[in-house]
């Protein structure tokens, strides 16, 4: 059996940085917080991308995200016990919900509106708590 070359190896023993990715976050009670995935086995991974518009492709345009280099991410989810980056997912399966046939039709429900987008806020910044909500 010839031995493979380093070039030819299709999944290099080292990891090397991806660069600056473009990381989905969500608004949390301190400002931003990086979105976990699954993957199709069910594990927990981090997510990032490396061009904006595959980013939008594949989670859609109201979706917030910040810049992180690789290393970065992995140093954020790793207290996690998240090990795994997944850089540029090719899918991802719409939420779930609930489909039952016997369940009369309602009423369609009114648009909601946009997403809160998460400011990119320097580490030591300190973010007040949003004021609760009344009504």
């Amino acid at each position: 059996m010839a031995d493979i070359l380093c070039g030819e190896d299709p999944e290099p023993s080292e990891r090397f940085p991806a660069g600056p990715l473009f990381v989905p976050v969500r608004p949390g009670p301190s400002g931003c917080v990086a979105r976990i995935f699954r993957t199709p086995l069910g594990d927990r991974t981090a997510v990032g991308f490396t061009c904006e518009s595959s980013l939008i492709a594949t989670l859609g345009p109201e979706q917030a995200w910040i810049r992180l280099a690789e290393p970065a991410l992995r140093a954020l989810t790793e207290p996690l016990g998240i090990a795994t980056v997944t850089v540029d997912p090719q899918f991802t399966a719409r939420p779930a919900s609930p489909a039952s046939p016997a369940s009369p039709a309602r009423p369609a429900r009114p648009a909601r509106a946009a997403r809160p987008t998460c400011p990119v806020r320097p580490v030591n910044t300190v973010v007040p708590a949003p004021a609760p909500r009344v009504g």
